[in-house]
């Protein structure tokens, strides 16, 4: 198999510049809504990562390291606009181009041979992309997705990278053990914590082990870390049944109030349950929450749930999970409410279902949503909701950001370079 693994450079800043070539050359931030609910640096351009500038800084830490830096708003349009452009360069080599986030795609190019080696085809990506767009992509090239997204990340901006079955050891052991697909912050300092801090020591420890300690993941980054990743590349117009549905947001400062936990949770919610029904999914038995602290440190948690779509029973379940599992003492800088485990509206009887508790609640949600729907999301509001003018305002789910693996307007976390569907990285339940 022959995998390349294109991640566009500096995306957001990048398109900013190619709209406005009067910021050539000047330090910029791509950010949030300071007013709304996500004033943080969602993109940075190399002169600004130049000065320590990183995703995720709220807008005046930014400035701080950078007093020259030109803040630009967020233009989604233009984003995926340029997105699918790249896409419809990358269709001219293969069928089988899979999204991973707005700005990165693996390509099996195994069967693209009359254009030329992997090699060959990435540098002719490379090169299209840059003449006829005005954006520059790194590109890696190897036999499976996990190192080829490794080898895209080697050399940047505006490169293409090779790692092969030949020198994959030789490139890749030496680097710390996060930098391997999948493993967050909180999984390489439990791998630290067992001796394991390189990606050669990754590949070398007891797979047995390694299982014992992380459970299913770390089986599978035992056989990554070797090279043995077997996953294929699929092609992104094949959608799978969805299994989960989700949304996060990142807060406009940091929230060190459960109250104002709560009431993030119940927003969360409402955009969640609205998307389960619209997907005609049924009920979900399983709702899981994800935290990230003001350090950038991220924890997931589940719990299983009676089958439920109504937002009460997510966000209280939410907030169960926050209040039981959350010890960090750290203000919180983003949440994210999913639920999973559908019945697809096929379901068993149940004492509380004859009783009639679940449909009357259900009625009400409804009738909530019909006026909603005829006059708008904020012209009727829960209670909770009334304790802060900025949270009355919000309809997250109406945001439409995007959701990597399709460019689409599902919604997601806003961070540019951390949207990515992965493994709980942390504790879970």
């Amino acid at each position: 198999m022959v995998v390349l693994h294109s991640d566009l450079n500096n995306f957001y800043a990048t398109v900013e510049k190619k709209l406005f070539p009067e910021l050539a050359g000047k330090p910029i931030a791509v950010c949030g809504d300071k007013e709304a609910r996500h004033g943080v640096v969602l993109a940075k351009s190399e002169e600004a990562k130049a000065f320590g500038v990183k995703t995720g800084d709220v807008i005046w830490e930014a400035q701080r390291k950078c007093p020259g830096l030109v803040i630009r708003p967020v233009r989604f349009g233009e984003y995926v606009k340029q997105s699918r452009a790249v896409r419809d360069i990358y269709a001219r080599y293969t069928d089988l181009i899979e999204p991973y986030g707005i700005d990165e795609c693996w390509l099996d190019v195994t069967h693209s041979r009359v254009f030329g080696s992997g090699e060959e085809i990435a540098e002719r990506i490379r090169r299209e992309v840059k003449e006829e767009l005005s954006l520059t992509v790194s590109v890696g090239v190897s036999f499976n997705k996990v190192f080829a997204k490794l080898a895209s990340d080697l050399k940047k901006p505006d490169a293409v990278t090779v790692v092969s079955r030949e020198n994959f050891q030789e490139k890749l052991y030496p680097l710390p053990v996060e930098d391997l697909l999948y493993v967050g912050r909180a999984t390489a300092e439990k791998l630290r914590r067992m001796g394991i801090a390189t990606i050669g020591a990754l590949a070398a420890a007891d797979p047995k082990l390694l299982e014992g300690r992380l459970g299913k993941w770390g089986a599978m980054l035992s056989r990554s870390a070797r090279g043995e990743d077997a996953s294929p590349v699929r092609n992104m117009n094949d959608k799978p049944p969805l299994k989960s549905v989700g949304n996060s947001l990142t807060y406009f400062e940091d929230l060190y109030r459960t109250e104002d936990i709560k009431r993030l949770l119940y927003v969360l919610a409402e955009s969640v349950a609205a998307r389960v029904k619209d997907a005609h999914l049924g009920k979900a038995d399983t709702v899981h929450l994800w935290v990230r602290d003001k350090e950038l440190q991220s924890y997931s948690w589940q719990k299983k749930v009676r089958p439920t779509a109504l937002v009460g029973e997510i966000a209280e379940a939410a907030f169960a999970l926050f209040s039981e599992r959350y010890t960090a003492r750290r203000a919180v800088r983003g949440l994210g409410v999913t639920v999973s485990g559908f019945d697809n509206g096929i379901e068993q009887l149940t004492f509380d279902s004859l009783q009639g508790g679940y449909e009357k609640k259900a009625r009400a949600e409804e009738a909530v949503g019909k006026i909603r729907e005829k006059y708008g999301y904020s012209k009727i509001q829960r209670g909770i909701m009334f304790e802060d003018r900025v949270t009355l305002k919000m309809d997250v789910r109406g945001e439409r950001l995007v959701r990597p693996g399709g460019v689409e307007g599902e919604v997601a976390s806003p961070f540019e370079e951390e949207m990515h569907e992965v493994p709980p990285d942390g504790e879970e339940e």
